[in-house]
């Protein structure tokens, strides 16, 4: 990994969009600092889209897709998105799966999450579970501490399952289906702008903190850790290319300095 500073200026000038990961990213101790509402405000009034691209849920997620200068929320690593309505304060919530598939998902996803807090010990859903529609999560760093052979046995029964699954920096998420965080900025750069994410994604950047993000630090020529993401440098399959001084929010806020500083010098 690269230190920021080695981020070409004439790669940062031509950016127009960032996809980045909220956990651990964008938020310091559970919450969004004023130094990341700033950046986030600074990229759009540059006219860099920015799109929070989560393991959270669809209804978590809402107040924020609210407040916050971003284009849309794709949550849930990728399934649902929201996107406010044009002239005015609504939410638009859309899809990958159709009502019919979200639905028997449904009912196959609870059935495994009892089987896994039935046969882990120390594993309980995360908090947020509620708002989810299309994955479960188990807790494991942000209310609970659950031991890696803990984690480790979680993911191999989602496998066992069927399920796709990943570990961000505070849940274990798993899901029925082929969407992921790759696919899900695809289909929004789609959705939003009717363009093709794969013709254009020397102009994205991606920031990120753990190992859920290996893919999209595989397929973005700029991608991005902040710093905390070296305590899960050990298991990185692909780490990003650069990473930040700063840990969490102030590592994002970085990253926005550095593609605004690359505009003005270009």
């Amino acid at each position: 990994m690269l230190d920021l500073k080695e981020w070409p200026a004439r790669d940062r000038a031509g950016i127009v969009g960032v996809f980045t990961d909220i956990d651990d990213t964008l938020t310091t101790e559970g919450a969004v600092t004023g130094d990341v509402l700033e950046a986030l405000q600074s990229l759009r009034y540059a006219g860099i889209h920015v799109i929070p691209i989560t393991g959270r849920p669809v209804g978590w997620s809402e107040p924020f897709a609210l407040q916050w200068p971003v284009d849309a929320i794709v949550a849930e690593n990728g399934a649902v998105a929201l996107v406010r309505k044009e002239a005015t304060q609504a939410l638009r919530k859309i899809y990958q799966q159709d009502e019919e598939l979200r639905a028997a998902n449904f009912g196959r996803m609870q059935r495994v999450a009892h089987r896994i807090v039935a046969d882990v010990p120390g594993a309980v859903l995360s908090r947020d579970s509620a708002g989810r529609e299309t994955d479960i999560a188990i807790d494991h760093s942000e209310y609970v501490q659950l031991e890696p052979a803990g984690i480790s046995q979680v993911v191999r029964l989602m496998q066992d399952e069927g399920m796709n699954a990943t570990v961000s920096s505070i849940h274990i998420n798993g899901w029925f289906g082929d969407h992921n965080k790759l696919s899900g900025a695809r289909w929004i750069v789609r959705e939003l702008f009717a363009r093709e994410l794969d013709t254009e994604i020397d102009r994205w950047a991606y920031v990120g903190d753990s190992t859920n993000d290996v893919l999209m630090f595989e397929h973005f020529p700029h991608s991005i850790g902040v710093a905390n993401i070296r305590r899960f440098e050990a298991e990185l399959t692909h780490p990003p290319r650069y990473i930040t001084p700063g840990e969490r929010g102030a590592g994002f806020a970085q990253v926005a300095q550095a593609i605004l500083e690359g505009r003005r010098a270009g």
